[in-house]
């Protein structure tokens, strides 16, 4: 069993003193007023004892008051001086040592309310994971990017989140950066890194959306390429086909003049196709009006229909739920005409092309070829095609139309093997 020093001390105090007023009562039992002063001078010794202890303990007491506010995190209780020269050096000591721990946490609390500001406000998305890599929160520039709710990703690892970009991130370390195009259009820049908490480390990652950015500098390059080509291009066919203008003037032979009708046809297919570069450049910024949509979309799939009768693909059209969208009517149709277009080119006879609409996005499906996984980032990259004849001009048309019209949009193969574009107007 456990006794305290004070209960020590003063069980001591008592022994002694009645130890010694038993002395004095034998010895001066026969001298009484003797007997009865040395009784008071024993009072006042314990008197004076318990007062001594009192002021030993008093330091004792300051220590277990400051130690119990530190404890409650409570760093506004000071001491003020007792006139003890022992005890007043002690709290000065405490006083001082409360004033920093004060300023420290003030300024830890500042600093942790800006930090948690800053991440707040930050155009990037920032996702913070604990100590065992659970995402513990994520900043709203994250949510919004990412489309999630906080409340659906907090509390789980990477890998059990369906967000697909999410799960391509469950396998980096500290300090990997990639670049990522999960959809073919959209890029992003990641990189996970660490920081020190209470002296453990926890991860963040940091997303950052390139897709503006690089868009913006691939349609500067190629802009600047086409214009330069086309200017060279009708400026050398014009005045070749002037020249073979006037030779076949001059020439009567059969066989040169249909060679230079050749030279003058072919010429104006070049020029032709120079122009169908140069309609990327000077695509017009759209021209809206609320529109039926549905309307459109049925009219494009009863134009294409003869095409896909003669694949002998089936196509099929619900689309009466959509909601009217403000549109240019003439750049959506050809959005739709290109999409179909590529759809039918993917399908073979025997396949078939679903379009479907809900009030807030629009998807064309076939079960046609699957887009290979080499291909697939690439899909929407300026001229890129897979055909030995392409010039990829169709889907960056697409890319461009739908980007002015600030739609969202997607191209992929799903897991059941149907190759989807998405297109979502909200």
């Amino acid at each position: 069993m456990h006794i305290s020093f004070r209960t020590r001390y003063l069980l001591y105090i008592i022994a002694v003193h009645l130890a010694i007023g038993g002395l004095l009562f034998l010895v001066l039992e026969q001298n009484k007023p003797l007997f009865i002063a040395s009784e008071v001078g024993l009072l006042l010794s314990i008197y004076l004892a318990v007062s001594i202890y009192r002021q030993f303990q008093q330091p004792s007491e300051f220590i277990a008051s400051g130690i119990e506010a530190i404890r409650d995190k409570d760093f506004t209780v000071k001491f003020v001086p007792t006139g003890n020269q022992e005890v007043d050096e002690l709290i000065t000591v405490y006083n001082l040592m409360i004033d920093q721990l004060r300023q420290e946490r003030t300024r830890q609390v500042e600093q942790q309310f800006f930090l948690e500001k800053l991440i707040e406000a930050a155009p990037i998305a920032i996702l913070i994971f604990d100590f065992d890599g659970r995402i513990a929160s994520i900043n709203p520039r994250a949510s919004k990017l990412l489309s999630v709710q906080p409340d659906h990703v907090i509390g789980r690892q990477l890998d059990q989140i369906g967000y697909s970009l999410l799960a391509q991130m469950a396998d980096m370390t500290d300090g990997d950066s990639r670049v990522m195009k999960p959809n073919g259009i959209e890029t992003y820049k990641v990189q996970r890194s660490n920081f020190m908490d209470r002296g453990f480390r926890r991860s963040f990652l940091i997303i950052e959306e390139l897709t503006p950015e690089i868009l913006a500098t691939e349609k500067n390059a190629y802009s600047k390429v086409i214009r330069m080509m086309a200017h060279e291009v009708n400026n050398s066919i014009g005045a070749v086909n002037s020249i073979l203008g006037v030779t076949q003037s001059y020439v009567d032979e059969p066989d040169v003049q249909h060679a230079l009708r050749v030279a003058v046809e072919r010429n104006d297919r070049l020029n032709h196709f120079m122009r169908r570069f140069a309609d990327v450049v000077r695509l017009p910024q759209p021209q809206k009006q609320t529109t039926d949509v549905s309307e459109i979309t049925r009219n494009v799939v009863r134009l294409m229909h003869r095409q896909a009768e003669g694949r002998n693909v089936r196509i099929t059209c619900t689309v009466d739920g959509v909601n009217n969208q403000r549109v240019d009517v003439e750049q959506f149709e050809q959005v739709l005409v290109n999409v179909i277009k590529n759809a039918l080119e993917a399908c073979e006879s025997g396949d078939q092309i679903d379009v479907v609409g809900t009030p807030d996005s629009l998807v064309i499906r076939d079960n046609g070829h699957p887009i290979p996984d080499t291909t697939a980032a690439n899909l929407f990259n300026p001229f890129y095609s897979t055909k030995p004849d392409g010039q990829g001009i169709g889907l960056t048309v697409t890319r461009e139309i739908l980007l002015n019209h600030q739609f969202q949009f997607s191209l992929q193969t799903k897991p059941d093997g149907w190759t989807e574009f998405l297109i979502e107007f909200a």
